[in-house]
């Protein structure tokens, strides 16, 4: 049975599907999503599998979707969600919805190409109308007064041969960006034969093609000559200009400009019909489209699992070989029945044996998946793997908050994680689609148990934004030391920092009920007692965190059958982390409970003993611990050492042993039957067939050994690396768990500079309340956004980082290997969504 503790157990089945319901029955398994298919046609390409034209026409038709839903976009309207689940439609419905599809395209097509047709030949109206309505003043008389000087270059006695020419026009718009350029264009090229009047269009007109209001330039030239007019005209083609007739006279222009205002009356009402037809198609796609596109991608992703199933050799049925569930096989039995009733042959499941590595498989819940992504982002567990997921809920957070801990902060991100549980079943909340937001949407629990735990720990070193909180009495007392010493007002003034002596009767009453002292925090020597503190405090919880993974090994060593590792592994690591780093933490402890403050100053160091340890020798300053502590230290560094061969040699010796012993009593033909038959036996009686998980360095199930070379230089090989690794590890590890200290005194005193660099400036700018209020409101705010960007963002960030390497290298590398992968089973959930 699966749980979030263990992989759940999965089997691989065979599936006969009859080759007429094969369809129906991998479609209800999508609907299910409780298998996972293997590919019984890895060698054969893509394009030559049996229902590649079946997908080809979904894509086809997935390309036209595409192409409905720009449209409706370009149309500003939005594609409602489909109701309810729809099932993969069956086969024959593919082609009704492929030319129903093809009309309602062909019909957008038609109807987008009429719309543009008649908005350009409405925006070429009101263009004319507009170069007919600007009052350019065209100088009709050019053509029969000549008196004005500044003309008299451009027309020829009237008694020449050119006494016929007259004065013509060109009227047209061009796009503003491009009228400085036209305008100087055409003076140079017709070297001023011409006279030309831009002006600027007194209403936007709308774009035919986006639609948005643009501005035009119209302009009139009047110029002289077949030559120029050429010229002029080539100009303006260049120019992409619009051009339009020009009557000479008043009374004709006013004519055309009410024919064209009429036309243009006209055209609006059948562009508004075209539109309304529009709306209408658009409408129908509205409708249509969602359920649709949910359809065809479940009918492609039926017909992609189907190619990768085999035929039978009587082309009746077609065999395919998934993962799935051993809870849910009669599920799936059912609903493939179900599915293949109506051709009147069942669809048939049966587990098959297989050599290769399980996928697995570990449910989670809107609690555990943020927990169990810490997880899988260092890698996937292998099949029946211990998962560390339901111990990282509590220790991830517990060692976030041991280098976060502030009752301040941690509140506030506790009440930020809790708005987001709160308001995690709202539809506006699921659908942003910012990535941070998401990120932390995602992770909402984990934040809101790291606030809740930075809480606890805040109030442990008694600190709410930096400042020290008197729940309780102290456990000094200050007046009996004043009587003791008789301290007087003079006495006061010439010493500003006064000594506590916990050896004077009445001056320390006892322990803080829970929590630091918050006497603590007006001491001189504050830091210095929050840094032995913390420090011991960090060694003790590395210690006991590293030997909860060792422990946590020895349930994948009785899982996979691997007794022999309890004797080899599982103890020789125990000794040897506990015999040196254990001892240490029993010294901190006990010097904890037998020195008292009379004798503090002549208190042993446990640096110095620690190190003396390892030399085999004593320090004649630093006086021992407990009577005969050097052989005990000296045999625990023995046995430490001595753990070192086994660790290396025990494991590699006994597989060889084993090989050895498999190989002279290897059974012959008849025996390795009833073998099989035995092992057949086991199944129906419902044994997992999968029973993969020997040893790690054979890679493979029982009785690999059987088939394969045995390489004693590879085991060998690999253990030694285990061996390095674990010993040198217990080393640096717990040099590593240092980091909680650290973090936690730099938090501390981030909070102390903020809170003595802002807010104490602020407190204690003026007296008067005014001007407090004024110089607060301010400070507040800085402070406020400063502890937010500062202390819970960036910090906060550190101390994640930090607690995610704790777990991912000092703790889950004693048992966890994460060389597994994922159970990804074909489900039509996404297609839902």
């Amino acid at each position: 049975m699966g749980t979030m503790f263990r992989s759940e157990e999965v089997v691989l089945a065979q599936l006969f599907l009859p080759t007429a319901a094969a369809y129906t029955c991998v479609s209800q398994l999508g609907e299910l999503g409780l298998v996972e298919f293997r590919d019984l046609n890895a060698s054969v390409s893509a394009f030559q599998r049996r229902f590649v034209v079946d997908i080809r026409r979904c894509e086809e038709l997935e390309k036209t979707f595409l192409f409905l839903q720009e449209e409706v976009r370009r149309a500003g309207l939005v594609l409602p969600a489909p109701e309810g689940r729809l099932p993969a439609p069956p086969p024959r419905d593919l082609l009704r919805i492929q030319e129903e599809t093809e009309r309602l395209a062909q019909e957008l097509r038609d109807v987008r190409g009429n719309q543009q047709a008649l908005r350009a030949q409405l925006h070429q109206l009101q263009l004319h109308a507009a170069v007919l309505g600007q009052g350019h003043g065209p100088p009709v008389e050019a053509s029969h007064l000549d008196g004005l000087s500044e003309r008299t270059s451009l027309l020829q006695p009237s008694a020449g041969p050119h006494q016929d020419l007259r004065v013509n026009f060109v009227a047209g718009a061009v796009e503003p960006h491009k009228a400085a350029a036209l305008e100087r264009l055409l003076w140079r090229a017709c070297r001023g034969f011409l006279i030309a009047s831009f002006l600027e269009t007194e209403q936007p007109l709308e774009d035919p093609v986006t639609g948005e209001p643009a501005t035009w330039m119209t302009f009139l030239i009047s110029y002289w000559g077949e030559q120029i007019g050429q010229k002029i005209h080539k100009i303006t083609d260049c120019f992409h200009c619009h051009v339009f007739p020009f009557e000479e006279q008043e009374e004709a222009r006013r004519g055309v400009l009410q024919q064209l205002q009429q036309q243009s009356q006209e055209l609006r009402e059948v562009l508004g019909e075209t539109e309304r037809f529009l709306s209408q198609v658009l409408g129908r796609v509205q409708r249509l489209l969602p359920p649709w596109q949910v359809q065809i991608r479940k009918m492609k992703a039926v017909y992609l699992a189907l190619n990768q199933c085999s035929v039978s050799a009587t082309h009746k049925c077609l065999i395919a070989e998934a993962w799935c569930p051993t809870r849910d096989l009669p599920t799936i039995q059912q609903a493939l029945q179900e599915s293949s009733s109506e051709v009147g042959v069942s669809a048939v499941v049966h587990c098959i044996p297989c050599r290769d590595m399980p996928p697995t498989l570990i449910h989670t819940n809107r609690f555990t998946a943020s927990f169990q992504g810490i997880v899988d982002a260092y890698g996937v567990g292998r099949y029946m793997e211990v998962n560390p997921a339901p111990y990282t809920i509590i220790t991830f957070p517990f060692l976030f908050a041991v280098m976060f801990g502030d009752v301040g902060h941690g509140l506030l991100m506790f009440l930020f994680a809790l708005a987001m549980v709160l308001a995690e079943d709202q539809p506006a909340v699921k659908a942003a689609q910012n990535e941070i937001w998401r990120t932390f949407f995602g992770g909402r629990y984990l934040l809101l148990l790291m606030g809740l735990f930075s809480v606890y720990t805040g109030f442990i070193y008694n600190e709410c934004f930096s400042r020290a909180a008197t729940i309780f009495r102290s456990g000094w007392s200050v007046a009996a030391m004043a009587n003791h010493s008789g301290w007087s007002d003079a006495f006061l003034a010439q010493h500003p920092i006064l000594t506590l002596d916990p050896n004077v009767t009445g001056v320390f009453l006892g322990p803080y009920p829970f929590g630091i002292d918050p006497i603590w925090s007006l001491a001189a020597n504050h830091l210095s007692f929050l840094n032995s503190f913390k420090m011991k405090m960090s060694i003790i919880l590395g210690v006991i965190h590293m030997a909860f993974g060792v422990v946590l090994g020895v349930f994948n060593h009785v899982h996979f059958g691997q007794r022999h590792r309890l004797l080899l592994e599982f103890l020789p690591q125990l000794t040897f982390l506990l015999g040196l780093f254990g001892y240490l933490v029993f010294m901190v402890v006990y010097k904890w409970l037998r020195v008292s403050a009379a004798g503090a100053a002549e208190a042993p160091s446990i640096l110095i003993h620690f190190i003396n340890m390892f030399l085999f020798s004593r320090s004649p300053t630093n006086r021992p611990l407990y009577s005969g502590q050097e052989v005990v230290q000296s045999t625990l560094v023995v046995l430490a050492l001595a753990m070192v061969p086994i660790l290396l040699l025990g494991t590699p010796l006994y597989l060889r042993w084993q090989h050895r012993r498999h190989s002279l009593r290897r059974p012959s033909g008849p025996q390795l039957d009833e073998d099989k038959a035995g092992f057949m036996d086991s199944r129906d009686s419902g044994a997992s067939v999968n029973s993969w998980g020997s040893d790690e360095e054979k890679g493979g199930p029982p009785g690999d050994e059987e088939q394969a070379k045995f390489a004693f230089s590879e085991v060998f090989m690999h253990q030694a690396i285990h061996t390095i690794e674990f010993c040198l590890g217990c080393i640096s590890n717990t040099a590593s768990y240092l980091r909680l200290w650290a973090l936690s005194l730099a938090h501390a005193q981030l909070s102390e500079v903020l809170w003595t660099m802002v807010m104490r400036t602020g407190l204690g700018m003026g007296s008067r309340v005014g001007v407090t209020a004024a110089v607060l409101v301010p400070l507040f705010a800085a402070f406020a956004m400063l502890t937010v960007a500062i202390l819970l963002v960036m910090e906060g960030l550190s101390a994640f980082l930090h607690a995610l390497r704790l777990h991912w290298v000092e703790f889950q590398n004693k048992f966890y290997s994460g060389t597994g992968y994922k159970l990804t089973p074909f489900t039509f959930a996404v297609e839902d969504e």
